[in-house]
């Protein structure tokens, strides 16, 4: 009897143990899904926080697949910043066990719905993809000026909530909002004043930034396929109608996703890649080119 007690104290000890090396250490370490959302994070939280991004550059959100690693770092993370609306995002939520931290930045953003349907009411993008975006909302917020500004607004409160004492983000918070309406100005300005308001993309990832400023966006891709012929003849005679300039594809396309709408129409096939991190300046250049 003596010796089974002996076995179950040094079980109970061994479980205990294990327990507390269960116990998640918190580090000064913010993490962001995807890298458009790393300079928000980082305006505010300045160089206090070290910044790491899950989704590498290259790499698509809509197959992202987070290591093993990365699930610790989310776990660790003192903050874990993400649109909300992005599956690898809702799933971070059921993968770890600490999931308070994780901070949907898309609250008080008014969502564009529709099943992955992207459609507007009055400036509109007519598309089905097979991509699988959380509740089939559009994930694209990071797009638009006016949509970082709430987005921006988000991170802010999250931060302050955790150090409410620390009045220096405040005060950086207050210089990332002035360069934001900057941006909102800038992109209102250049809208207003061209002529031109409908631009031709093969992926719709742009939703959001035609809404806000009263752009159409026109989708080449038609159910997450390539366009068929009746589609794409309908595509080419818009596009010669509106007489663009230029057709946009996405990094992860293949340009020959439009170039026969550019050669029917003499326009230019030009590349963006709505996830660079340098998201103000790649708003202003894309912006630049649909106006220009």
């Amino acid at each position: 009897m003596n010796k089974l007690k002996a076995i179950i104290a040094i079980f109970a000890i061994f479980l205990f143990v294990g327990c507390a090396e269960r116990k998640v250490v918190v580090e000064n370490r913010a993490v962001v899904s995807i890298a458009p959302l790393k300079p928000l994070v980082e305006n505010i939280l300045g160089d206090d926080f070290e910044i790491s991004v899950l989704v590498p550059q290259g790499a698509s959100p809509e197959t992202f697949e987070p290591t093993p690693k990365q699930l610790r770092d989310v776990e660790t993370a003192r903050f874990v910043f993400g649109t909300g609306l992005l599956e690898f995002e809702q799933e971070l939520l059921h993968r770890i066990a600490r999931n308070e931290q994780i901070i949907n930045l898309s609250q008080g953003i008014e969502l564009i719905a529709g099943s992955c349907s992207h459609s507007h009411q009055s400036h509109s993008t007519t598309c089905e993809h097979g991509h699988h975006h959380a509740h089939g909302i559009d994930p694209h917020i990071w797009c638009s000026p006016k949509a970082l500004g709430k987005m921006a607004e988000n991170t802010y409160n999250a931060i302050v909530k955790e150090m409410p004492d620390s009045t220096k983000y405040t005060e950086r918070y207050t210089t990332l909002c002035i360069k934001l309406l900057e941006l909102n100005e800038e992109v209102s300005e250049l809208c207003s004043q061209s002529p031109r308001s409908t631009f031709f993309i093969y992926h719709p990832a742009l939703t959001y930034l035609a809404r806000d400023y009263g752009l159409t966006q026109v989708a080449v891709e038609h159910e997450g396929k390539e366009p068929s012929a009746k589609h794409l003849a309908r595509i080419i005679e818009q596009a010669q109608k509106e007489g663009v300039k230029h057709i946009f594809y996405q990094s992860e396309f293949p340009a020959s996703s439009v170039e026969i709408i550019c050669k029917d129409c003499n326009a230019t096939a030009v590349e963006i890649n709505p996830l660079e991190e340098d998201i103000f300046e790649n708003i202003r250049h894309i912006v630049t080119l649909i106006t220009e």
